[in-house]
């Protein structure tokens, strides 16, 4: 028995390895970057980083092919799920006010490999997305000028007709990436300036869509004549949902600049709140407008809203709506740019990536290295891949972020609080402003009898009061059992099992007639098995106590709002397509080829851990009849009978 155990004791030492989590800095203000972003410049990178192209180009699809003018409630459904994703990331960016998103999120609560992925995917996420942006803006001026610069270059430069790649090759798209890294890497100040330039304009072009079209608005356009409200059912709109979701993907510029803010606690959930309500807004109200406007299944998807004032008559109005839009572009582009190099530099950092791309310019204090490297790569990118390939890999990344940053703000909110050298840090306060009385032996006199009846209730709850991650007094006789566990132990298996469930129960929703071809009454039976599982493991997770004394935002409603939003992209992660989860796997093995060739090697945790060493005990008797016990480690080349080296650990046990 004893020889199994000690040839499982690498395995366990090497899962050890992989799930080790990230030990943070005492002071975690301090760092090599330059914090000069105030609540402001956060809320514009993230209004910036959502409002894009999806407001000029996604609203007129999503009407015309998916939902009809109920894309207005679409995109309001869509929001409040991305509220649920959102609150994660204002909860973490404001306690742990580092670079690095939601890898920096999974890396402290999860494990290493788990964040490695995370980051690894992310990574690929803001890269695809620039590259399709880029091509987006390349297309829209294009047209613009009526096709111009794609006839020239297919004509005069090169053209091929390749899967998944390009018919040409688009140098405009790759040309403002290349211009947009050089801006960026002048430092997060420039890039701040140049995102307040182009979303002042967009919002000006965006209030002059909203009144302008108001004015030409005809309610008959929603009545049954023209097919109705939802013309495609309620199916149509949550189908339209899941696609309106990806339009505001971009919020989590706000939690990467965090080690760049100034003040971090106070500014991302300020922030995160204002830029998500103003996107969604600015969504809900456009796509008002444009239905309102023309007939929904008149629209032209490929330039709705210019299509649209050209056939009431004001085509001038079209110079407006491509001025705002390639300004749009522009600031998602500086989101992309700005967020991945940051993400790159905290992985880099950590020692899981390249150390290469931790190297901080001293004057500018960005990551100029990795700004330049990913920018070429994604100019690339933009270069020589067709739009739609690039955006059918964008969306699963996102979602599993999203995912693992709600089950880790679950795990981090329920574990134990670290031990303090201060008493005043883990004491709670009735206990503390009642201990100088308790300390002299002095009996307090009461003015009332009221006031000696609050005291006594003051005390009885601190004595109640338990640690984070341990069950509550209440559910003590219920629960018993739990007690057996280490503190946090249950709230991590309960978070598993939630996963579980969800995952299970969107398969046989997603799948479960058509392609399981189950009949009614299982498919009904599983949803409620699975169901039940879902909510009895939110409700042994809701059982255990949470830490409370948090100065700075945290996600209401917790295990509820993390719950919802893990079981909502869970379901939208299985409504891609097949080859999107191929394509996805395909780049998941090359993160680990990355991870266990270099990562697991040169991580500062792998640093961080004892070395094991051969050590050797020695007893020697003394004059005064003790035995001392002397432990010493063993050199490979040293010789028998030496005396006791430097270093040597004695303890005196009198035996």
């Amino acid at each position: 028995m004893v020889s199994r155990l000690r040839s499982c004791a690498p395995v366990i030492r090497f899962c050890r390895k992989l799930n080790r989590l990230k030990t943070l800095e005492d002071d975690m203000m301090e760092t090599s970057l330059k914090r000069c972003l105030t609540t402001v410049d956060l809320t514009l990178l993230g209004i910036g980083g959502m409002v894009g192209s999806g407001l000029y180009v996604l609203t007129g699809t999503v009407a015309k092919e998916t939902a009809g003018p109920a894309v207005v409630i679409s995109f309001l459904l869509a929001g409040l799920a991305s509220l649920l994703a959102a609150f994660c990331y204002a909860e973490f960016g404001a306690r742990v006010p580092k670079t690095g998103s939601a890898y920096m999120f999974t890396y402290i609560s999860v494990g290493e490999i788990w964040a490695f992925l995370i980051g690894w995917n992310v990574i690929l996420e803001y890269m695809i997305g620039g590259a399709a942006v880029a091509r987006a803006w390349s297309g829209y001026l294009d047209s613009i000028f009526n096709h111009t610069i794609k006839n020239f270059t297919e004509t005069h430069i090169v053209s091929w007709h390749v899967p998944f790649i390009a018919r040409y090759p688009d140098l405009l798209a790759a040309g403002i990436l290349l211009v947009a890294t050089v801006f960026v890497s002048f430092g997060a100040r420039v890039s701040s300036w140049l995102n307040h330039v182009f979303s002042a304009v967009s919002m000006v072009v965006i209030l002059f869509i909203l009144i302008f079209g108001f004015i030409l608005a005809k309610p008959v356009n929603w009545s049954m004549q023209e097919g109705g409200f939802a013309p495609y059912g309620m199916s149509g709109i949550l189908a339209g949902t899941a696609t309106c979701f990806y339009a505001f993907v971009g919020f989590d510029v706000i939690a990467a600049s965090s080690e760049e803010t100034k003040n971090p606690q106070k500014a991302i959930p300020i922030a995160t709140a204002v830029s998500l309500g103003m996107a969604t807004g600015a969504y809900i109200l456009v796509s008002t407008v444009l239905t309102l406007m023309v007939p929904w299944h008149t629209l032209d998807p490929e330039s709705a809203l210019s299509d649209a004032f050209y056939r009431r008559g004001y085509s001038w109005a079209g110079f407006m709506v491509a001025i705002g839009s390639i300004c749009a572009m522009n600031t998602v582009l500086l989101s992309n740019l700005f967020s991945l190099p940051r993400i790159v530099y905290a992985m880099a950092e950590d020692g899981l990536f390249f150390q290469v791309f931790a190297r901080v310019h001293p004057v500018t204090k960005v990551p100029v290295i990795a700004i330049v490297v990913f920018g070429i790569l994604m100019a690339i990118l933009a270069l020589i891949f067709d739009l739609e390939a690039l955006v059918q890999f964008l969306s699963i990344g996102t979602l599993l972020a999203y995912t693992f940053v709600a089950a880790s703000v679950i795990v981090l909110r329920f574990q134990p609080n670290k031990p303090s050298s201060s008493p005043s840090a883990t004491q709670p306060p009735a206990a503390q402003s009642s201990s100088p009385d308790q300390d002299s032996g002095e009996l307090k006199e009461y003015e009332s009898f009221s006031e000696k009846l609050q005291l006594v209730e003051m005390e009885k709850k601190a004595k109640e009061r338990r640690e984070p991650g341990q069950l509550r007094p209440f559910f003590d006789p219920y629960l018993k059992f739990f007690n057996a566990f280490e503190p946090g132990e249950v709230v991590t298996i309960s978070v598993v099992s939630m996963v579980v469930c969800a995952v299970c129960m969107c398969i046989i929703l997603v799948f479960g007639t058509n392609q399981l071809k189950l009949p009614l009454w299982s498919v009904c039976l599983l949803v409620v098995l699975f169901g039940t599982g879902y909510l009895l493991s939110l409700f042994f997770i809701w059982v255990h106590e949470q830490q409370h004394i948090i100065k700075t935002f945290q996600v209401p409603l917790v295990p509820l709002i993390p719950g919802l939003s893990i079981l909502m992209n869970i379901f939208l992660m299985l409504k891609l397509s097949a080859m999107t989860w191929v394509r996805f796997s395909v780049w998941l093995l090359v993160g680990l080829m990355v991870y266990f060739g270099y990562g697991i090697w040169h991580s500062k945790e792998n640093l961080r851990e004892p070395k094991p060493q051969n050590i050797a005990a020695r007893y020697v008797v003394l004059p005064s009849g003790s035995l001392v016990e002397t432990v010493q480690a063993v050199q490979p080349d040293s010789q028998e009978g030496t005396g006791l080296g430097e270093g040597a650990k004695e303890e005196k046990a009198p035996r």
